[in-house]
Parts: structure tokens; sequence; C-alpha cells
């Protein structure tokens, strides 16, 4: 069992101190008291004493006057037993003559029990010429002075006694009223500090000093309920507009106090975090465990709290954290009052996971256009080189297909740099001149590029054209350039001996352009994100490198500048068909875009 261990108070030591030191001092004043009246009444019982013996001596001489031996021995007998048996504090009476021989003395026996007498006194007999007859001793047994003795002490006892506990009674109904008093008041102070402002003491059975200390307290909280009801509305108008604020703020928000517990979780920073409603309030930060089952914040707020306050607030700590595959930049900064005192920290969370992909794709995209262009550079070095040394050794038909390699690579060469010329152009929102066209002409014109690609492969073109549509807005070269596009993709990916169609219709409204292949298909998962810019779908079907900037280059220049629209339809294995629609009635405003 453990020991319990009772912490005594400032004034329960004090009471103590009192109660021990006035029992001390009532006992040594009772010890005083009785020893005292004990030492007065042995002086009174000696005198006592010696007047019995005085008296008796008068008596016993004037008895013994003019009587003769015998006489004198029984008026002395007598007289002495007389006073032994009426007197029960006489022990004896003892009479010698002048010579101090033993005349007669009384036994001291009562009912067997010898008595001792505690007080012996003489007194000389003297007849009346003043001569010494003999001598009468006293002995008192000090049972009388013994009674008086006890009883006074346990009068003197009983009533230190009952003054004592009259004392300590009066000390502890003072300091029960006192304590009561204290208690009323700290109820009071304990209503006020859990916000129960205008909360009164009522008791009036309480002293004048009290009384005043009660009436100051009721002021005070009568002021903080008016303080309350004049500044409750605005400071909770503050407040949730603090709180809106910083809840629809588009970055992720997690407020914490000085302890590390959660006070607040903003909307974004709950999505960021796949948290549920109010799952981190008022827990540790530290507790949060991220996708992967880390405490991604633990060791980063212990850093934050082993660096200078003065340092964190002019350089944040800034670290990244991932969860569920997203990437997440978080900024730690400390809070202060106005003050300056230091009440906790917030950390802002950044979603960075576009900006990870991006730098993925342009790193991706620097090795695909750094290989693609190494390999047409490579060709055209080694054609061209073979040629510049060997040419006069070639037949016409050699050095015409040499020529004629050199020639597709150039056109591969001066496409990819079109791509990136035009893809920095759009990405400098330069502006796309438009001006009436035919928009048969530029399928027609498509079509007759890419015939040289569609031998290599053995590939068919077959063309589906609505007659009679009307010329409208839009820029030729950069229409041309997404159709083909579109059309280079498609013999990219067909197989050898297959079929690509091409079909153009148009309504009042808008004009359509569609290119389908016999490919691969693409997955449903990568369609969407397939015209972004760098994307690329690599798989063991997929295998034909690129810049991932074509499509990209498609949506741009249809949605972008001609406010159009790009789609694809595709089943995995059953070839895609990439298309977009134009609006036909553009305006001569909407054409200066």
């Amino acid at each position: 069992m453990k020991n319990t261990q009772v912490s005594l108070t400032t004034q329960n030591r004090l009471i103590i101190s009192g109660l021990i030191l006035s029992t001390v001092l009532i006992v040594a004043i009772a010890v005083f008291a009785i020893f005292n009246i004990q030492k007065k009444l042995n002086a009174g019982y000696q005198n006592f004493g010696q007047i019995v013996s005085k008296v008796l001596a008068i008596e016993s001489s004037e008895l013994a006057t003019d009587l003769d031996e015998n006489q004198l021995y029984k008026t002395l007998k007598s007289h002495a037993d007389t006073m032994v048996e009426t007197h029960s504090d006489i022990v004896f009476i003892e009479f010698r003559n002048a010579a101090g021989k033993l005349i007669y003395k009384t036994d001291n026996k009562d009912n067997n029990i010898k008595k001792i007498p505690s007080i012996i006194v003489s007194s000389p007999m003297t007849s009346k010429d003043d001569t010494n007859t003999g001598s009468v001793t006293v002995g008192l047994s000090g049972d009388i002075i013994n009674q008086i003795s006890s009883t006074t002490r346990a009068s003197l006892l009983f009533v230190f006694t009952v003054a004592w506990v009259v004392f300590a009674f009066v000390i502890l109904i003072n300091t029960y009223l006192i304590t009561r008093e204290l208690r009323i008041l700290q109820k009071g102070v304990q209503k006020i500090s859990g916000g129960e402002f205008g909360y009164k003491i009522r008791e009036q059975d309480v002293s004048s000093e009290v009384k005043e200390l009660f009436n100051a307290f009721n002021n005070m909280s009568n002021r903080l309920h008016l303080y309350e009801e004049q500044n409750i509305e605005q400071l909770t108008l503050e407040k949730n507009k603090l709180e809106a604020i910083l809840m629809s703020i588009a970055n992720g928000v997690v407020v914490c106090d000085n302890n590390d517990n959660v006070v607040l979780v903003n909307n974004h920073a709950q999505k960021l975090l796949e948290l549920e409603e109010n799952q981190m309030l008022n827990n540790k930060i530290q507790q949060y465990i991220d996708s992967e089952g880390h405490y991604c914040f633990k060791d980063k707020i212990e850093e934050f709290k082993d660096t200078p306050i003065e340092e964190m607030e002019n350089k944040p700590l800034e670290f990244n954290i991932q969860v569920d595959k997203r990437v997440i930049k978080s900024v730690i900064s400390p809070m202060f009052t106005r003050n300056k005192d230091y009440v906790g920290y917030i950390i802002v969370l950044i979603d960075m996971t576009k900006e990870a992909e991006m730098d993925a794709m342009r790193s991706t995209f620097i090795s695909n256009v750094s290989h693609e262009l190494r390999t047409p550079v490579t060709v055209l070095r080694s054609y061209i080189d073979t040629l510049y040394n060997y040419g006069n050794e070639f037949d016409y038909e050699t050095q015409k297909e040499f020529i004629g390699t050199i020639n597709q690579e150039i056109i591969r060469l001066n496409r990819m740099v079109n791509d990136i010329l035009d893809f920095s152009r759009m990405e400098a929102n330069a502006q796309m001149q438009k001006s009436l066209n035919n928009i048969s002409e530029v399928v027609d014109s498509c079509i007759n590029q890419v015939q040289p690609l569609t031998k290599e492969h053995n590939l068919r073109i077959t063309i589906d054209k609505q007659e009679g549509i009307p010329e409208f807005f839009f820029n030729f070269d950069g229409i041309e350039r997404a159709l083909t596009n579109l059309l280079s993709n498609a013999i990219k990916y067909s197989p050898d001996n297959g079929e690509i169609h091409v079909t153009l219709k148009a309504s009042e409204e808008e004009a359509e352009i569609t290119v389908s292949d016999q490919g691969c298909g693409i997955a449903p998962e990568h369609q969407k994100k397939i015209f972004d810019r760098f994307y690329r779908v690599e798989n063991n079907i997929h295998t034909i490198k690129g810049t991932g900037l074509g499509l990209h280059l498609v949506k741009q220049t249809i949605e972008k500048y001609h406010n159009g629209k790009v789609f694809v339809h595709s089943q995995p294995g059953k070839g895609s068909t990439f298309g977009f629609i134009l609006p036909v009635k553009v305006t001569d405003e909407a054409a200066l875009v």
C-alpha cells in the first residue's frame, strides 16, 4: 500500500502551533497554581497542628493543676483519648513531664490499621506561674490536607481543561468562519475564471471587512459582465473572420499552441493530410502519421523547437512530406502576440505535386529531346560523312537512297525543332494571327506532307470530306501543324499495311476533323493526361520515343488560340481516334488572338 502524505497549509500549521502553545501554557499555569496551593495548604496545616498542640498543652496544664501522679495520668489519658477519638486527623497524643519522662501516649491504631503521622508538633505545658511542667506532642495524619489537595487539583485541572477546550473551540470556530468566507470567495473566483461573468456572492452573515471584500468582488464581476456583453459580439466577429480567412485560404494551414496541441486545421490542410473533420484537434502534431507510416512532423518540430526563435522568425523551417504520392511543402513559422510573446507556431502546407511532376516531366523531356536530337544528328553525320568520303564509289541509286535518308532525318529534326519553338512561343503567350482559310485545303496539304511516311510502312490513308464547307477564320499554319501532328502519331503507331482514316465534317457552328488509326490503343487512365505537356505513355506497347510535346501543342493551338476542343476515343488493342473541333463563326476581334 502507498503511504499517503498529507500536506499542511500555512494556516493549518499556524492553528496547530497555536493549539500546542496554548496547551503548554495552560498546563504550565495549572502546575504552577497547584504547586503554590499545595505549598500554602502544607504551611496552613503545619500551623493548624501547632495550634492544636498549643491548645492541648494549655488545656492539659489546667487539668493537671494540683493533681497527684495517678490522677494526672488518668486525667491526661481521658482527655487525650477523647481528643483522638473525636478528631480523625490526630494520630497520637503524647504527654511528658518536665524531665522528659513519658507520662502517657495514645495508641495510633485505628481499625487495626497503623497510621503514620505526616506532621508532628510539640508544645510546652506551663503552670500559672510560667513554670515548665512538661510537653505535649501531637501527630497529625494529614488526611484532611490530602483530601483538600486532591479536590483542589481536580478542580483546577477541570477548570483549566474546560478553559483549554473553550479556547480551542473558539479558535476552530473562528478558523472555520474565516475559511468559510475564503471558500465563498474562492467559489466566486472559480466562477469568474470559468467565464461566468456577473456572478455575485450573496452571503451576508460575514464580518464587515469581508463584506466589503465581497462587495468589491461583486462590483468587479458586474463590470466584467458589462464588458463581456459589450465586446463578446465584436470578439466573436473577429474570431469568426480570422477562422473564415484561415479556412478559405488556398494553402493548408495548421495552427499549434506552445504545447504542440493542434488548435486549428483549415479545410485545405484536412484534404492534403487526408484528415477527417476535427480528427487532429487538441492532439499533438507529432502524432500525425503519413501514408507510409512515418511520423513526418516529429523530427522537424523538434528541430524547430531546438532552434532559437529569432532565427526561425527570420528564416522559417521548410521541408517536404509525402502523403499518398502527393508532395507537400511544409513551412513552420512561430506565432507571437502584439507584445511579442511566443504563443505557438503555424504550419503552412503547399501542394507541390504538380511542380514535382513538372520537374520530373522536364527531366524526361530534356532526356527525350537529347535522345531524339542525337539520333537524327548521328544519322546525318554518318550518311554525310560516308557520301563525302566514299560518294564516288556508290552508284546513282545508292546515292539517291542516302540522300533520301538524309532528307527524312532533316524533316524529322526540323519537326522536333519546330515543336520546341512552338512550345516556347505558346508558353510566352505569343499571338497567333487568323485569316479566312479553307479547312479542306489544310487537310489535303497535311496528307500530302505525310505521304512519304506512309509509303515506308505501306499504309493507306482514306479521306471522308464534306464538300462545300465555307471559309472561316483560323491560323492556317497552326491548324496544319496540329493536323500533321495527329497524322504523324497515327503513322507511328499503326501496324504495317494498316489504314488511317481522316474525316472532315462541318455545321453552321463548328468544323470537326478526326484521325483514326488501327494501332495499339490507349488505356482510359492515360487518356485524361494524353494532352498534358511532357506526358508520354511508356510501356511494353508504346515504345516509340518522342518529346511529349506534340499533343500538348495540338491542344494549345486548338483550345487556347482557336477556342476549340480536342478529344480522343480509344480502346486498348482497337486503335485510337484523335480529333479537334473548331468554331466556324469567328468575329474579327477573335481573329486577332
